[in-house]
């Protein structure tokens, strides 16, 4: 159940930040769901390392849910401080790199649809951290496009299959 509260926030603030990129939020009215989003992420994480019941594979998913919201509390400190954001494209690029094994590992471990999905997910979470890096370390001129695919990234990776895992749908 933290998986689908995760996932229906991640695709939350995503599509919320692809809307943003796209110039259609405000940078003093997007930090809003970026903290409250780094919140939910962060709470779950902590549960998941902490808990009375934590162990390897939960400690695990807490280090990869905190990536989340570390990014998103950084996001919404740029909105604040005016930042151009060259820091987090930094921090995105160690992302998408670390991304990539996670993909891996988890397509080549799935035993079901909803695991390939996961797995594909993570695929695109690095694609999207690396469009991070290129558009705030290298500043590409990418803002539209990686506005796009945050939106889509966000209804496909995380509003969708966060709502079906709430809904008891997928398991």
């Amino acid at each position: 159940m933290l998986l689908g509260l995760s996932l229906f926030y991640v695709g939350a603030v995503l599509v919320l930040n692809g809307i943003w990129l796209h110039g259609r939020i405000a940078d003093n009215e997007i930090w809003v769901i970026n903290v409250f989003s780094g919140i939910i992420a962060c709470m779950v994480s902590f549960k998941l390392a902490f808990g009375v019941d934590a162990d390897a594979e939960s400690i695990k998913a807490a280090a990869l849910t905190f990536l989340f919201g570390f990014t998103y509390f950084w996001i919404a400190i740029n909105r604040f401080n005016k930042s151009d954001g060259k820091g987090l494209g930094w921090f995105s690029l160690f992302v998408a790199i670390t991304a990539v094994p996670v993909a891996l590992d988890t397509l080549m471990n799935a035993s079901s649809i909803w695991q390939v999905w996961f797995g594909l997910s993570w695929v695109a979470w690095s694609f999207l951290w690396f469009l991070f890096f290129l558009l705030l370390a290298l500043q590409k001129p990418i803002v539209k496009l990686t506005g796009t695919v945050a939106t889509s990234v966000g209804v496909l990776t995380g509003w969708l299959p966060g709502y079906l895992l709430l809904d008891g749908v997928l398991k």
